[in-house]
């Protein structure tokens, strides 16, 4: 019996081998699978529309342009660091006039602490060390591989166009 119910448990509740196993609301409300990005990089972004490093915004959207081949890149509006707007509409309506943003962007989520969105909670407990822990602002990034495994995790202060970022595109 405590073999069976390790199996069950092993099949059921298995930690998610990649990204790809992870599907996704849009801030339109669409569910987006995560699968669907399989055989191109991902850039996640934990974004917020009040934060001195929002201006990022305009690099994340040229990298999605320049490099839309092969990459996708996915913002995720959160309010953990309370500098978001109060609702998904404002979002939207503030990213699309101020930045001209076309990439994904997700539903609000929680990126860090109690309520952590799962994807978050698996990008930040990777068996690599150094790419470990609890996101410390906003506009902290991960790049995923086109097989769903994370590459490297950047903190705020890389720009989306620096050379730490492209160097892998």
């Amino acid at each position: 019996m405590k073999i069976l119910a390790l199996l069950f448990m092993t099949l059921f509740f298995a930690p998610p081998k990649s990204v790809h196993n992870f599907k996704i609301q849009s801030i339109d409300g669409k569910n987006i699978d995560l699968k669907a990005f399989k055989g191109k990089k991902i850039l996640i972004v934990n974004t917020a529309s009040k934060c001195g490093y929002t201006k990022q915004y305009a690099g994340l959207e040229t990298l999605s342009k320049q490099y839309k081949d092969k990459l996708v890149v996915i913002g995720f509006p959160a309010d953990d660091f309370k500098q978001e707007l109060s609702s998904t509409e404002l979002i939207k309506e503030f990213c699309e006039a101020n930045y001209g943003v076309s990439f994904l962007l997700s539903d609000v989520v929680t990126v860090k602490g109690e309520g952590q969105a799962a994807l978050f909670k698996y990008l930040t407990n990777t068996d690599n060390p150094d790419f470990t822990g609890d996101i410390k602002w906003n506009f902290e990034k991960f790049l995923i591989d086109e097989n769903g495994k994370l590459i490297h995790r950047f903190r705020s202060k890389v720009e989306p166009l620096s050379t730490e970022i492209t160097k892998y595109l």
